[in-house]
């Protein structure tokens, strides 16, 4: 039986990963998402995540340009160390047609309460983007609060599932990742209590193994139409979705 196809992984980094021992470049992302079925990737450059977030960006967007398969969509990223650097960089990637960026606080020393954070958070929304964070949610849920934010957090644990709840019933735009919702039911839970339009399925690729958050998501026991929203279709209505 052939499994389903996943249409978007949400979690994809790539590039220079001297913190870890593992082949990060393109080639060996691509391949490897490819050979568990996920089709497309929302990818970011590591150098952009831990060296320079400008010279990353332009990589992002070059390595977008020519990929073939699996799809790739540029995810911009900026220093959170430096909100006024950052500010222009934003301005940069939605002038250059990108829709998404991705924060990187835990790495870069960065708190939710922080003004630089906080300033930084402020103008992508403004600029319309969807943003990905990393982070505990429970912490990092502060800053997009009441705001109609499109964010997904990539770091929500099994063991967050109910606090997410608890956010996502007032929050229409708030998502999370099933990277670390590998308990037997916390997928499933999510789905029922919220709607699977707050889940989006996501490796860490390829710091993270693609193969087990692949498998728990394709044995989760969802509706077809909520496998489906959580394999893509969230994603999916971030590239949709417009800016003001």
């Amino acid at each position: 039986m052939t499994e389903p196809s996943i249409a978007w992984d949400v979690d994809v980094l790539f590039g220079k990963a001297p913190k870890h021992d593992v082949d990060a470049s393109v080639e060996a992302v691509s391949g490897s998402l490819a050979g568990h079925g996920v089709a497309g990737a929302f990818a970011c450059s590591l150098r952009g995540a831990l060296y320079q977030a400008g010279e990353g960006n332009d990589e992002t967007l070059a390595a977008a340009r020519a990929a073939a398969a699996p799809r790739l969509v540029p995810v911009g990223t900026v220093d959170c160390r430096d909100a006024l650097v950052a500010e222009a960089e934003v301005a940069r990637l939605a002038d250059a047609g990108v829709r998404v960026v991705r924060l990187f606080p835990v790495e870069q020393g960065a708190e939710p309460e922080h003004p630089g954070f906080r300033h930084i958070v402020d103008v992508s929304l403004a600029a319309g983007m969807t943003i990905l964070t990393e982070g505990d949610v429970r912490r990092f849920w502060m800053p997009f609060a009441d705001r109609g934010a499109r964010v997904c957090f990539l770091d929500v644990h099994a063991y967050h599932v109910a606090d997410f709840v608890l956010l996502a019933r007032r929050e229409p735009g708030f998502v999370a990742s099933t990277r670390l919702l590998n308990s037997p039911d916390s997928i499933e839970r999510i789905a029922g209590e919220v709607g699977a339009g707050h889940l989006a399925y996501g490796s860490r690729a390829p710091l993270h193994a693609v193969g087990p958050a692949a498998l728990r998501l394709r044995r989760a026991a969802l509706a077809p139409a909520e496998w489906a929203m959580v394999a893509g279709g969230t994603a999916a209505g971030w590239l949709e979705a417009g800016t003001p």
